[in-house]
């Protein structure tokens, strides 16, 4: 390995741009979240001017967020070529010597020279025809040690750019991140359906000693006229709250040995969640362990729980739209260094925070998964 760190400068690197052959999906993946971290940063500006600041903010964290899960895979992927060329190097590192130094001494040797043999002209032609052999394979190995040189000099180049990026996208997602709380918090178009009664919702809240018995309760409160948009016509098309992937499914034990009937997603922190479908804001708040919960209910007899929230963005009674920002993910943001080390974990490196998500139909656990589309990367 240090033999190969020492052999990349001693090169001439021609431009990545002009053997495009050599360009690898690593690097399309990494251009391509760097194009989307730009027109986020586009779309922030829009945003701070735009008239509906709520929904231009939630779709600018929304896609600062795709953005730089987009760039957390390219540079995992950017991470693991650049490895790999690496261990491709060592294995060869003997043979590469020696081939360096053949067409060193090729290249330096007077042409005369090398049409002279000791043993005469015969021995001359001889060497002639082996070199005539050789130097096709020559000349292939060096060009695949050029093109692999090439790789690793954009590969680098990549991660330098994208380190430099990050840390404006960093603080740009988290600006946005406090412009939607403080909007969510000034605005007062949304709609109530209901107001709940107070009494009732605090003796609900004491009296219950499990997520399944609160939510049984809150069926038996008004929750007001129907939705009018058809449920169940969204069953296998629902978006996931936030975007993430499945830790445990319905009704599967975990770790601690515990069931849950529904599913648990790994997120990034402070992930911005939205709601999946137009629906009332039956529950708000903190709630026994779970953290801060919201609960909705998308449509009549149905109720859709989302608990293991940080923040919480809409209150008890509201009607909200599909899409409409309705909590954030707890947890610290990361650095732009500690981003690019757990960059290198892949997925799971990045994922710190846990959602836990229940679909109820009456007093009934249904799966979530034949509602949603899950990721189970």
């Amino acid at each position: 390995m240090r033999r190969f760190r020492l052999i990349i400068p001693a090169l001439t690197l021609v431009f990545f741009a002009q053997s495009g052959g050599a360009q690898s999906d690593p690097v399309t993946t990494a251009k391509r979240a760097a194009q989307m971290l730009d027109a986020a940063a586009v779309q922030l500006d829009a945003a701070k001017r735009s008239s509906d600041r709520v929904a231009a903010l939630t779709q600018t964290v929304r896609a600062y967020e795709e953005g730089l899960s987009a760039l957390r895979e390219g540079l995992r992927r950017v991470a693991i070529r650049e490895r790999a060329i690496a261990i491709d190097f060592e294995a060869k590192e003997d043979r590469l010597s020696r081939l360096l130094g053949i067409l060193q001494s090729i290249g330096n040797s007077p042409a005369p020279l090398l049409m002279m043999h000791p043993t005469g002209p015969i021995g001359t032609a001889r060497a002639g025809m082996i070199l005539s052999d050789v130097t096709p394979a020559l000349q292939q190995e060096a060009l695949q040690l050029k093109t692999q040189l090439e790789e690793v000099s954009v590969l680098r180049s990549l991660q330098e750019s994208a380190a430099t990026q990050l840390v404006t996208a960093l603080d740009n997602v988290q600006s946005a991140r406090s412009t939607l709380a403080k909007a969510v918090a000034d605005r007062v178009d949304l709609p109530e359906r209901i107001t709940a009664d107070a009494q009732q919702m605090s003796a609900l809240i004491a009296s219950a000693d499990t997520l399944q018995g609160f939510a049984d309760g809150l069926l038996q409160l008004s929750s007001g006229p129907a939705n009018p948009a058809d449920f169940e016509t969204a069953k296998g098309k629902l978006p996931l709250p936030a975007s993430g992937t499945v830790l445990q499914n319905f009704n599967e034990t975990d770790a601690q040995n515990i069931k849950r009937p529904g599913l648990t997603l790994a997120l990034p922190s402070q992930s911005l969640v939205t709601a999946p479908w137009p629906a009332t804001v039956r529950y708000a708040g903190p709630l026994l362990d779970y953290g801060s919960v919201v609960i909705l209910e998308p449509g009549k007899g149905y109720l859709l729980i989302l608990a293991g929230l940080g923040q919480t963005l809409t209150k008890e009674g509201q009607i909200i739209a599909q899409g409409d920002a309705i909590a954030m993910m707890g947890g610290n943001a990361l650095n732009a260094d500690a981003f690019l080390m757990n960059a290198n974990k892949g997925g799971s490196g990045n994922r710190q925070e846990s959602l836990y998500i229940e679909l109820r139909q009456g007093n009934t656990p249904i799966n979530p998964a034949e509602w949603f589309v899950v990721d189970r990367e």
